[in-house]
């Protein structure tokens, strides 16, 4: 098959559906399919944000990356850009796609929409963000017209999937009607696995034994203080707990503010940006996983943690209660700090326990490892275009 793949997040730009898109190209073109990604083109600024060089993505030659005009979009995020759809009749030159994909509702996606109408050509949507959420709106009304948006879009798609029921239940209430699927996020597994060399990098971040790990955007909708708040109370308990915080963010400042004002400075590391090794020798290195986000639709991080045999702390928002149970962790309210901190003292001082849960927690992420979810889009991608042409 030839699959056009339309993102509005695309490498550098650090964010689940940047990784998960990457990881299904790479896996599809294994499968033998050629893959024509159209995606933001990013400023020099926001390579050198994540110290990354100024280059094109090396990848499979069946992969061809095409770049579309965009401008920074700094109310989404750090690195965001917000690509102004131009329509252009030459976009898919020299290429003929059988599928359109289209990851996101905003100007790539409205891209795909336009040419997968004008060259029939079936479009298959994939809704990764809760937008009120994503875009920070507040307004009741302003969410509303949002929703509305993004229920419109998908309902213009031949199938819509989403890596969580939670997409399509707020969706629903807005008028969804099209054919749909749950879909996990694709997840290495060969990266993300457990290892007993975590004692190395411990050292190499001074760590102790009980480290709590998040990892992701430190953005206001990740509510990263209720977990650095529940950290502080554990402490009281496990005198040594460390908090271990990877990505970067807008949101930072204010999380220094809180660590110092709760006389954490010695308990909590900040470590920016991890390349997906290090990200996982992190994860190798701690005890647990915990987030507290009200916006994530999955949360790859989470499914990452989980591969690498971390039980996870999440609250009971969107799509965390999907992937965590009691075979690999524990769901508490949102908001609720003190829950998660009794989670937390349970875990580290219970090894016994933190091992089963560990074990369930790696064993139940197995069944999305890339290989498995890029045979599940293969198999989708063959039967939108199999009804598709039958209409």
């Amino acid at each position: 098959m030839r699959i056009a793949i339309f993102s509005d997040n695309f490498y550098p730009e650090l964010s689940g559906i940047s990784d998960s898109v990457r990881l299904l190209a790479d896996e599809l073109a294994k499968l033998g399919h050629e893959i024509n990604f159209y995606v933001p083109k990013y400023s020099a600024k926001n390579y050198r944000a994540i110290n990354l060089p100024v280059k094109e993505l090396a990848l499979d030659s069946r992969i061809n990356i095409n770049r579309l005009f965009s401008l920074a979009a700094p109310f989404a995020g750090l690195q965001a850009r917000l690509v102004l759809p131009l329509f252009s009749p030459s976009l898919f030159k020299g290429f003929k796609p059988d599928i359109i994909h289209s990851q996101l509702f905003f100007g790539a996606g409205l891209e795909a929409m336009i040419k997968a109408g004008s060259k029939k050509i079936p479009l298959l949507g994939t809704n990764h963000t809760a937008i009120s959420e994503f875009i920070k709106i507040k307004s009741k009304y302003l969410k509303k017209i949002s929703v509305n948006y993004a229920t419109w879009y998908y309902n213009q798609c031949a199938f819509t999937t989403a890596p969580s029921q939670s997409v399509f239940k707020e969706m629903k209430e807005f008028g969804f009607n099209r054919p749909y699927k749950v879909i996990s996020n694709p997840v290495d597994t060969n990266i993300f696995c457990p290892s007993a060399d975590g004692l190395a990098v411990k050292e190499k971040f001074g760590l102790s034994s009980n480290t709590i790990v998040y990892a992701g955007r430190l953005a206001s909708e990740k509510n990263i203080e209720v977990v650095i708040r529940a950290v502080a109370l554990a402490k009281k308990k496990v005198k040594d707990i460390n908090l271990a915080i990877a990505g970067t963010g807008k949101f930072e400042p204010e999380l220094r503010r809180l660590v110092k004002e709760l006389n954490l400075d010695r308990a909590v590391k900040f470590l920016g940006t991890l390349s997906q090794p290090d990200l996982a020798r992190l994860y190798q290195a701690a005890e647990v996983f915990s987030i507290a986000s009200t916006s994530d639709t999955q949360s790859l991080t989470l499914m990452q943690a989980m591969a690498c045999g971390l039980p996870a702390v999440v609250v009971d928002a969107r799509a965390l209660p999907e992937y965590v149970n009691e075979h690999n962790g524990y769901v508490v309210k949102v908001g609720d700090y003190e829950a998660m901190a009794e989670k937390f003292i349970l875990l580290l001082e219970n090894q016994e326990l933190r091992q089963k849960l560990s074990q369930g927690a790696h064993n139940f992420v197995q069944q999305f490892s890339a290989p498995n979810i890029a045979k599940e889009w293969e198999k989708l991608y063959k039967g939108v275009i199999k009804d598709y042409k039958k209409i």
